[in-house]
């Protein structure tokens, strides 16, 4: 009788083992990067590990937007890129696990900062500052002058010549709104906002629309992550890039690994993985030029340097809640994006 316990237990265990083993080769990646960047990294991966990547890529406020739609039920592994801020809404609402990486000690200090502030439930790839992208040949046909600061984009010339994303499902936008808040300070800014909506043509679902839409003429300025409008420019586009005169604001693009992911194995391997040199020094192959987190990388040539930038001491703490992400987003939809055009 115990030999037939023995048997049965043991016929359990190999026909569980299968299952087990596939799952062992399969990872599911929500990516927040230029295509091109996801591209790259599923096929370098897959390439390094043998392990099958299914990857969708979104804007990372729509990416929260999903990840807390599947709590229940999580289908993704790994929350790849985006604005930092989206990354520690994700930790604060338990959509992601904590995880120390034995990478972490060859990491710049604001991407270990990122990891301390999420309590280690996301960790900081790469930084790029935010700031203005325009046509050149469009604002000279225009007869319009290059935007310096922030003050400049109101200026009546430039009315229907700006883009911006929508905070509401861009993450660039809503670093774009706690940027000019944390500047002016939150009535002046909003009434700033206000102001600004009479330039603007359209505000785009995704964050790097608008620098698109610039590069091909369709808008002649646009608000933007620099290295956006770089890669543009490095594609052949007629694109300048600047950072604001008065200051402005950063993101620490981010990675976490999704609670109750299918694949925790593979995620971990993912995530220690995406943070070497190696592979962060292959995004400029792919045109993407943000400032890589491993100090042993090396910053894209193209990219201004961030020591020339004024940027502020962005409190991604404070602007990384959800209850103030919410706050802020629900103001802007009500007093500014219900404004007529």
């Amino acid at each position: 009788m115990r030999k037939m316990v023995l048997l049965a237990a043991i016929g359990l265990v190999a026909l569980a083992a299968p299952a087990n083993a596939q799952g062992s080769k399969e990872l599911v990646v929500y990516c927040s990067v230029l295509n091109e960047w996801c591209t790259l990294m599923v096929q370098e991966f897959e390439k390094k590990t043998g392990v099958k990547v299914t990857m969708t890529q979104k804007g990372s406020g729509e990416t929260v937007t999903q990840l807390r739609a599947e709590a229940a039920n999580p289908r993704a592994d790994i929350f790849y890129g985006g604005v930092g801020d989206q990354h520690m809404e994700a930790a604060e609402a338990g959509l992601t696990v904590e995880y120390r990486s034995p990478m972490l000690a060859e990491l710049h200090p604001w991407a270990r900062r990122q990891a301390e502030q999420s309590g280690h439930r996301s960790v900081g790839i790469y930084a790029g500052a935010l700031g203005f992208v325009w046509n050149s040949e469009l604002l000279a046909k225009k007869k319009l002058d290059e935007p310096k600061c922030w003050a400049d984009l109101l200026k009546p010339a430039y009315k229907d010549e700006i883009q911006m994303s929508n905070p509401s499902s861009s993450g660039t936008a809503y670093v774009t709104l706690a940027t000019i808040i944390q500047i002016m300070g939150e009535e002046p800014a909003f009434a700033y906002l206000k102001k600004l909506h009479a330039n603007i043509n359209q505000y785009t679902r995704s964050g790097p629309a608008p620098v698109r839409n610039a590069a091909r003429g369709e808008t002649t300025i646009g608000i933007n992550f620099l290295h956006d409008g770089v890669a543009e420019a490095a594609a052949g586009f007629p694109l300048k890039v600047a950072g604001p005169c008065e200051g402005t604001g950063y993101e620490i693009g981010s990675m976490s690994i999704v609670k109750g992911g299918k694949n925790p194995e593979n995620a971990r391997a993912w995530y220690d993985w995406a943070l070497t040199a190696e592979i962060q020094n292959k995004a400029k192959t792919v045109k993407s030029f943000q400032v890589p987190s491993n100090m042993k990388a090396s910053a894209p040539e193209q990219m201004p340097k961030l020591d020339q930038i004024k940027l502020i001491d962005y409190d991604f703490a404070r602007y990384g809640s959800g209850v103030e992400r919410k706050r802020i987003i629900t103001r802007w939809e009500k007093e500014v994006g219900s404004l007529p055009k």
